[in-house]
């Protein structure tokens, strides 16, 4: 029997102390790019999830040359998901003796990288990203003051 060869590869990193929102900023920007406009677009961006989505998406790309033997110009990111984890519950004294809680958030983000010299659907992986621009508007008409009449009228 023939083994199918895998073609994609997951980096999990867990209680990531972030907001599951401030990262789902940065994922929606990266999800269907390459491997490497995905690395300028995180160096360029300036929000601190993304230095923990940026060593993410290289730690999935080694295993991606580790256990795939495939190269970083043929990777794209196929899947980026953030789930929300645990909450840490912290308490901070106030004033005359009361105590204020600190819920500090984390999350879990899921990078996966797919390789398509050895993926047949070529097409299929580059329709992951959405479209950045939609034809929201129709096209405006101008008419010329002069030529409608009225008072606008050139004497």
């Amino acid at each position: 029997m023939r083994k199918k060869k895998k073609t994609e590869v997951y980096a999990l990193g867990r209680h990531i102390s972030l907001s599951a929102d401030k990262a789902r900023r940065v994922i929606d920007q990266i999800r269907g790019c390459s491997y490497e406009e995905t690395l300028m677009i995180l160096e360029l961006m300036p929000y601190r999830a993304c230095y923990p989505i940026f060593k993410l998406v290289y730690s999935a790309a080694a295993n991606a040359s580790y256990n795939i033997g495939s190269n970083e110009a043929n990777l794209v990111i196929s899947k980026a998901e953030v789930n929300e984890g645990t909450t840490v519950k912290k308490f901070k004294p106030r004033a005359r003796g009361r105590s204020y809680p600190i819920k500090r958030p984390t999350c879990h983000i899921t990078i996966g990288v797919k390789d398509i010299s050895l993926h047949d659907e070529y097409g299929q992986i580059y329709s992951l990203k959405k479209p950045r621009w939609k034809n929201k508007y129709t096209t405006m008409v101008y008419h010329d003051m002069y030529s409608i009449g009225g008072v606008w009228d050139k004497k």
